[in-house]
C-alpha cells in the first residue's frame, strides 16, 4: 500500500510543467479499409513521411501506403501506394519501414508469411527500391535468399553518415543449439540493395521489435531484448563506432532478471542527445509496465529504471528527442477491459519528467503510437478502431 501511494504521488507530481496544446485527430487512411502498422519519418528534403498498411475488410493481408506532409505534419495528402509491397502481414511490432537516402533512393522493407514447412510461424522480409524519390518502384526482392534462412523479422533500418543505409533483423540461422534468433546486420553499397549479411548476436529473443539508431557523431547503436542464460529475457544495448564493422558485447540496460519462456512482443526504443542515451522499454520483471533510464556515458552505465505509467498494462513505447533537447515518449495502455488508451510523456533534456498526458480516450481503442519530432512540438502517429474498423490516424501537439 505504501508503494502504490509513493507512486501515486510521484504521478501527480509529474503533471505539473509545459504542456502540449493543439492535437486534433485526423484520420490519414481509407476509412473504408482496415489500417494499421503506423511508421513517422523524414524524406531526403526533410518532410514528414507517415507509412501505413491498408487491407480489405476479410483480408488477411494489406499493401503498403505513404503520404508526405507539406506543413511538419499538419495535414497529410491521399496515401499513395507502393505497388511492389504486397501480400504484407500486419503486426504492429514487424511493421513496413521506408528511408530516403539522399541519392534520391527510397527503400520500402515489409514483413510477409514465409509459408515454411520448417515453421509455421516463420516470417519473411522483402524490400523494394524506388531509385527516382518514389517515382517508380521496383520489384521486391527478400532481404535473405540463403535456403538455410527461412525466418526473419523485426527488422530496422536507419541511413549512415555516408549516405548509406543499414538494416538489423533476428533470422532463424544460429551456430548454437539455443533458444532464441540471431541479430543480423547488413548494408547498401556498390551495387543496388543490400550486402554483406553478417550475424552480430546469437540466441537472442525471438519476437521483439529491434531498435537501430545513428547517434549525431555517427555512431551506430542497436538495442533488443536479449536471452541471458538460457531464461532472462531482458534489454541490451551494442555500439559501433565504424558504421556497424564492429559492435560492442551486449550490456543489460536495466537488470530486471525477467525469466520468462515466451514471446512478449513488445522491443525497445533508443534515442540521443546532448545528456545522452535514452532507452525505454516492456518489461514483467522488477516491476511491470514501460520504463525509462538513460546512459550519459555510450552505454557504460545506466540510471535506475523509472515506471512511466501507474498501470501494468503499458507496452509498445516510441522516444523522440524535441527541440532543445527535450524527450516525448509515447506507449499504449488497456486502461479498462473495453478500451486502449495512447499516453505520452514529457521528459527534460536531462530525463526528469515534465509533463504526462493521454491522447485518446480509455473507452477507445488504439494501439502501437510512433511519433517524430517537428519545428513546432511532436506529431503522433496511430491506429484507433472506429464505426468497426481499424484505421490511422495523427495529431500534431505544439509544446
Amino acid at each position: 500500500m505504501k508503494q502504490l501511494v509513493t507512486i501515486l504521488v510521484l504521478f501527480l507530481a509529474a503533471c505539473h510543467g509545459p504542456q502540449f496544446s493543439g492535437g486534433v485527430e485526423t484520420a490519414v487512411s481509407d476509412t473504408t479499409r482496415i489500417a494499421s502498422c503506423t511508421y513517422l519519418t523524414r524524406d531526403a528534403s526533410g518532410k514528414v513521411v507517415l507509412s501505413w498498411v491498408e487491407q480489405q475488410v476479410g483480408e488477411e493481408t494489406g499493401t503498403l501506403f505513404y503520404a508526405v506532409s507539406p506543413d511538419e505534419g499538419k495535414t497529410f495528402p491521399a496515401g499513395k501506394l507502393v505497388p511492389t509491397a504486397q501480400g504484407i502481414l500486419p503486426h504492429g511490432e514487424n511493421m513496413p519501414k521506408m528511408i530516403f537516402r539522399p541519392n534520391g533512393e527510397v527503400i520500402a522493407m515489409y514483413g510477409a508469411q514465409s509459408n515454411d514447412p520448417r515453421n509455421k510461424y516463420a516470417g519473411k522480409v522483402f524490400y523494394t527500391i524506388s531509385p527516382d524519390g518514389g517515382a517508380t518502384w521496383q520489384p521486391s526482392v527478400p532481404l535473405v535468399t540463403d535456403p538455410a534462412g527461412y525466418d526473419q523479422r523485426y527488422f530496422d533500418m536507419v541511413v549512415l553518415p555516408s549516405g548509406e543505409a543499414a538494416v538489423i533483423w533476428l533470422d532463424n540461422r544460429k551456430l548454437v543449439q539455443k533458444e532464441g534468433s540471431t541479430l543480423y546486420i547488413a548494408t547498401t553499397g556498390g551495387t543496388p540493395g543490400f550486402h554483406r549479411e553478417r550475424p552480430i548476436v546469437q540466441t537472442v529473443c525471438q519476437c521483439c521489435r529491434t531498435a537501430l539508431y545513428v547517434d549525431a557523431q555517427g555512431g551506430l547503436h542497436a538495442a533488443f531484448r536479449d536471452i541471458i542464460q538460457d531464461t532472462i529475457r531482458d534489454m541490451v544495448h551494442i555500439f559501433s563506432k565504424d558504421g556497424g564493422e564492429t559492435f560492442t558485447q551486449p550490456v543489460r540496460i536495466s537488470a530486471d532478471n525477467w525469466a520468462i519462456n515466451g514471446c512478449p512482443h513488445t522491443g525497445p526504443a533508443m534515442v540521443r542527445n546532448a545528456n545522452g542515451l535514452h532507452f525505454a522499454w516492456f518489461t514483467m520483471g522488477g516491476g511491470e509496465g514501460v520504463f525509462y533510464c538513460q546512459s550519459p556515458d555510450n552505454g557504460i552505465t545506466y540510471t535506475r529504471k523509472e515506471n512511466i505509467s501507474a498501470l501494468p498494462t503499458a507496452k509498445h513505447p516510441q522516444l523522440a528527442v524535441l527541440g532543445k533537447g527535450d524527450l516525448a515518449l509515447v506507449w499504449d495502455e488497456a486502461a479498462d477491459t473495453s478500451g486502449n488508451r495512447i499516453g505520452i510523456l514529457h521528459k527534460s533534456a536531462d530525463g526528469k519528467t515534465l509533463n504526462r498526458d493521454f491522447l485518446t480516450a480509455e473507452t477507445e481503442f488504439a494501439g502501437f503510437p510512433v511519433l517524430e519530432q517537428t519545428a513546432e512540438g511532436v506529431l503522433v502517429a496511430y491506429k484507433k478502431r472506429r464505426n468497426g474498423k481499424e484505421g490511422v490516424y495523427v495529431k500534431s501537439l505544439r509544446l
